[in-house]
């Protein structure tokens, strides 16, 4: 898996992965246009939707539903180190559920490869490559 920024001015860039391209960028009070989603807005975005994944193909193999989840991922700035903490995933399920499918669901969730990702930080070496930019294609 591998995914490509590229700085386009100011604190605009610009993300391709496959052939999907997306922005980040900063809001106007902190430099930016507020084009896009920051960093920090795009890792909750993944979260939400890998936990989204895993709810809606619990209730399609399932048969209970189809369509209609939504999920809202909240996480407080922390400090000493700058990061992101204390996230929260609140899964809106749009058909009732016994006790028995929401445990299962919610266990179902727990297997998102973006929230196993956080809960066991991977190894992230970082490579600085002099030179132009062309010649680090």
């Amino acid at each position: 898996m591998e995914l490509k920024v590229t700085h386009v001015d100011g604190v605009k860039f610009e993300i391709q992965a496959r052939s999907h391209t997306i922005v980040s960028d900063q809001p106007a009070d902190n430099g930016g246009a507020d084009a896009g989603m920051t960093p920090p807005e795009l890792l909750l975005a993944s979260l939400a939707s890998c936990a989204a994944f895993y709810a809606v193909q619990y209730l399609k193999t399932r048969h209970l539903a189809e369509s209609g989840v939504e999920v809202s991922v909240t996480a407080e700035k922390l400090k000493n180190p700058g990061r992101l903490g204390n996230f929260r995933i609140q899964v809106a399920c749009p058909v009732p559920l016994t006790q028995e499918q929401t445990e299962g669901l919610i266990r179902s969730v727990h297997h998102c490869t973006i929230h196993n990702t956080l809960l066991s930080p991977p190894k992230i070496d970082i490579d600085l490559i002099m030179g132009e930019v062309a010649a680090c294609a």
